[in-house]
């Protein structure tokens, strides 16, 4: 019998270096038969992260931002996480999901997607652009890695416009002229964390469960 999804939402900050540690401890129970397929949830304390790249220069000058850098096992160039901002973090097995990591992204952009639709944003798809957007403003950023087949790190939506002013400081994702953009600013009535975990995490399960 199949495990249901479990969708795990922290309610802390959670410094970067701890995220990591909860995702590889649920990758070795997942290896162990010990849990399923788990999704958590949660707010970072303020950090620029980056991948472990020859090029850096999204991060601009390193000794000028104002929160800590961590480099990280992810692809991809520099990006912010921090209060105002929901990070997911699906650890699940895609051993009977096919090994398709491209499926993967594309289902997380997809329950990203509707449940902006439940929120009443009118999100979307950039072709040849992972992540979600709001016509050229990038809302949400997805960066994926596997081990042993079982999937890691996720998803970045900014909900609060908290989570906007960092971005200035770097170039995200290695984006010339990107603008960033929240669920608040983008919606037509009021949105907090609490709403945007809520139907986020309604999606999720419908569509990685």
């Amino acid at each position: 019998m199949k495990t249901p999804l479990d969708i795990q939402s922290i309610d802390r900050l959670v410094s970067y270096a701890d995220g990591l540690a909860i995702q590889e401890n649920a990758v070795t129970s997942i290896l162990a038969g010990e849990i399923g397929d788990t999704i958590f949830l949660l707010e970072h304390e303020p950090v620029f992260t980056i991948g472990r790249l020859r090029d850096q220069s999204s991060l601009s000058s390193v000794s000028s931002l104002p929160y800590p850098v961590y480099e990280t096992n992810r692809g991809g160039q520099a990006t912010y996480h921090g209060p105002g901002q929901l990070v997911g973090y699906p650890i699940l097995d895609l051993n009977p999901r096919g090994r398709d990591l491209h499926l993967h992204l594309r289902l997380i952009e997809d329950a990203l997607i509707a449940a902006c639709a439940d929120l009443d944003v009118a999100a979307g798809r950039r072709q040849a652009m992972t992540g979600v957007w709001v016509e050229n403003r990038k809302l949400a950023s997805i960066g994926v890695g596997v081990r042993k087949w079982i999937s890691m790190h996720g998803f970045a939506i900014n909900v609060t416009q908290q989570s906007l002013p960092p971005f200035l400081s770097i170039t995200p994702c290695g984006l010339e002229g990107v603008k960033m953009t929240c669920l608040e600013a983008e919606a037509a009535s009021p949105i907090n964390m609490d709403l945007a975990v809520s139907t986020i995490s309604t999606r999720l399960r419908e569509l990685l469960g």
